[in-house]
């Protein structure tokens, strides 16, 4: 009995999630426990791996969280029990003799081997550490650990004190004091319980049914999720940073009122209650924030839906209620859920990891050893759905799911969902959440086609718009393919946002028309996509014309501007060949490389551009006397583009051939039709167009799989076009079929 209780250093009470995880680790063998995680240190430069244990072994005597293990009383209580000395669990692999791919698979199945052994929580330490050997200077260090000890905020601090203590040797009195975990345990003791149930019992008042997304089953067996991982684009995690900082609200806030929409209509339900973890490190007990241990909390999060709610009111709400609960965090979730029955109950779980992340900073000496994390957490839950958000530039959304209660495509459309319910957040928070879209395209198409007899809602929008959300969704796929370059759709939008701005300097904006005047190339369309982004609407002039009818059109349109290039100039009439902006000329180049690149935003605009303002200027042939002009609104080309896309059944990476002479309406409609599907426009010279080489070679070369053509085209072709050709679109007149194509799509689009 007396070496037993000298072996024990103290006994300490459980925290409130300390307790929930040990109910958890009973219904399953140590090997199946979800709440063991695990981390990767990559260690770069001469190591020395006695003087790194030696370090290891300090910082489990400095813990004594990590040196403990958890049991029962007789009496049913629960405990952990610190020891005064413990082992340290160590392994070590040599993997340097092996290839590079297959020393990393090999390290893949031993960091899950030593994963999948779970752990013996009545025995601590409660975590391993295998140290990999991959080359003379490259390690890789496994810590498996479980969540009982150790939380997401701990790591950091643990990893900084393993640095300093490596450095002086495994020097433990290089380290300040610290307070031991037990203080905050006694800290948690000290709140007022009462007060803590009355704000929970009045928060939860009300909510009579449990949230779920999968039938509840308390027999069911522990499952380590699967992770899907998508990232937010930095323009859109900047517009949701404005939209927090606007409304006074935090980055949490925001993300948490985009699960409670996604949530409402995953459960069918308008009062929705899910779980949230917060850091639970006490700003009344110093020094919290540098302890080791468990201090984070799952506490229920309650967002009641109304369809007049507007997506600031919704987020200013949610934010108001959590702050009056932040004095009552310390309430364990078990309780909260005897106090307010039924409605507490969840199964999903948002974390937003809000805690400090160690800079990679490299040591003064290029010779020393520099540690720092390497790769992703292996983290979970045992919740059907878990939500893990990182912050950074790029926001990260990682959707942890059940594979045996949401498959991947499900687990797909949930994220694809949150992303849209994000992007509807940042682009007007006045809106009601009751007309935010939660459906991907295919599944509103499901619902508002083929289950109704009825067709989907008018897109609206403008054409700078419809450009801005595929750069957000595809930043770095093709846009505009031509002989002189191709653009991604984040550089298009770059480049044409450069002109646009010198554009809005010499009075470009809406209701403002600028001609256009050059022969068809990517630097052509660029000029078009700016005067859009500026809020003008272009009037597109093909050099080919007679010179009467080019002064016919410019006297009618009565531009603010011109834009050709130095050669088209001469093709101007004498009126206003002067004014003319040659978009070759160096001055002008030179002027337009100053701006800024990117999306133009109204606040840059002369005045806001809406869906009624006029987008382009076509006119007609003349035929009848003189040539008239057509204003179309932007909301009559977004409309005809989301008909297009669907008609011709034009799907993200396929590639539009762009035929139609820029001074005819074809040419608009073949660009939007491309960039509203997520395509690509494939701009040709004329040189690889009808008439000069066959449709059938035209097709080939450009790798075309959508074309628009008139029926003249086709009467004079005589090969057969190419299979990779999926839809052909005959305007203007009779459609004919011969033997020169079969299998794909033919549309009659007059």
């Amino acid at each position: 009995m007396t070496r037993t209780r000298n072996a024990i250093e103290d006994i300490w009470p459980l925290s409130p999630l300390q307790e929930g995880l040990l109910f958890h680790a009973a219904f399953g063998d140590g090997a199946s426990d979800v709440y063991a995680g695990q981390r990767a240190l990559a260690l770069d430069g001469p190591l020395d791996i006695a003087r790194l244990r030696r370090s290891w072994e300090a910082l489990v005597a400095r813990h004594g969280a990590l040196r403990a293990g958890f049991r029962r009383r007789r009496s049913g209580q629960a405990v952990q029990v610190v020891a005064r000395q413990v082992e340290l669990p160590w392994q070590e692999a040599d993997l340097s003799a092996l290839p590079q791919r297959e020393a990393e698979a090999e390290a893949a199945r031993l960091s899950e081997a030593e994963l999948s052994a779970g752990f013996d929580l009545e025995r601590g330490p409660l975590l391993r550490l295998l140290l990999i050997r991959l080359g003379e200077r490259r390690h890789r260090l496994v810590m498996t650990t479980h969540h009982i000890v150790l939380d997401g905020w701990s790591l950091p601090i643990l990893v900084e004190e393993l640095s300093t203590l490596y450095r002086a040797g495994g020097e433990v009195r290089v380290l300040p004091p610290v307070r031991s975990y037990k203080d905050y345990l006694a800290w948690l003791g000290r709140q007022d319980r009462e007060a803590a149930r009355a704000a929970w019992r009045a928060e939860l008042a009300g909510a009579d049914e449990p949230t779920l997304v999968a039938p509840a089953d308390p027999a069911r067996a522990p499952l380590r999720p699967e992770a899907l991982v998508t990232e937010c684009s930095a323009e859109l995690t900047r517009a949701l940073e404005t939209l927090a900082r606007d409304h006074g609200v935090t980055m949490a806030t925001v993300v948490q009122g985009a699960w409670a929409l996604v949530l409402a209509r995953l459960a069918g339900r308008q009062d929705v209650v899910f779980g949230t973890t917060v850091a639970g490190r006490p700003t009344d007990l110093p020094g919290a924030d540098s302890l080791i241990g468990l201090f984070i909390n799952t506490l229920p999060v309650r967002v009641e839906l109304t369809g007049a709610l507007t997506v600031a009111e919704l987020l200013r709400t949610l934010q108001a209620r959590q702050i009056a609960l932040l004095g009552h965090q310390h309430l364990g979730l078990t309780e909260i859920r005897q106090l307010a029955g039924p409605g507490a109950e969840f199964d999903t779980l948002v974390v937003y990891e809000n805690y400090p992340r160690p800079a990679d900073t490299a040591p003064a000496d290029p010779d020393a050893l520099t540690v720092r994390f390497d790769g992703r957490t292996r983290d979970a839950s045992h919740y059907p759905l878990g939500l893990i958000v990182g912050p950074g530039e790029r926001l990260e959304l990682q959707l942890d799911h059940r594979t045996d209660l949401f498959d991947r495509a499900r687990a797909e459309q949930v994220l694809a969902a949150l992303h849209q319910v994000l992007e509807g957040f940042a682009s007007d928070p006045r809106t009601p959440v009751a007309r935010l879209g939660l459906l991907t395209g295919a599944e509103l198409a499901r619902v508002t086609r083929d289950w109704q007899d009825i067709h989907p809602e008018v897109p609206t929008g403008t054409l700078p718009e419809l450009l801005a959300g595929q750069v957000r969704r595809t930043p770095d796929a093709p846009a505009l393919d031509s002989d002189e370059r191709t653009y991604s759709y984040a550089e298009l939008q770059d480049e044409a946002g450069r002109l646009a701005r010198h554009l809005v300097t010499l009075g470009v904006g809406p209701e403002r028309r600028v001609a256009v005047l050059a022969e068809r190339s990517a630097d052509t369309v660029v000029a078009l996509l700016a005067v859009s982004m500026a809020g003008g609407a272009f009037v597109p002039l093909d050099p080919g014309h007679p010179a009467d009818r080019l002064a016919l059109v410019l006297e009618d349109a009565d531009p603010v501007a011109v834009l050709c290039t130095e050669a088209g100039r001469a093709l101007l009439p004498e009126t206003v060949r002067d004014h003319a902006i040659a978009l070759d000329d160096p001055e002008v180049t030179a002027a337009v490389a100053r701006q800024a690149p990117g999306r133009v935003t109204d606040a840059e605009r002369t005045a806001p551009l809406r869906p009624a303002n006029a987008a382009y200027v076509i006119h007609t042939s003349g035929s009848t006397g003189r040539p008239k002009g057509v204003v179309v609104s932007h909301a009559g080309l977004v409309n005809l583009a989301g008909a297009q896309v669907e008609r011709f059944a034009v799907g993200v990476g396929a590639r539009v051939l762009q035929f139609a002479s820029l001074s005819f309406d074809a040419a608009v409609s073949e660009l939007c039709m491309a960039w509203g599907a997520g395509a690509v426009l494939v701009v040709a010279g004329v040189e690889g167009l009808p008439p000069r080489v066959s449709l059938g070679e035209a097709l080939v070369r450009s790798g075309a799989s959508h074309v628009t053509v008139r029926p003249g085209v086709l009467a004079v072709e005589e090969g057969v076009l190419p299979a990779g050709l999926e839809t052909l679109v005959v305007a203007g007149g009779g459609v004919c079929c011969g033997g020169w194509w079969s299998g794909g799509r033919l549309v009659g689009g007059w």
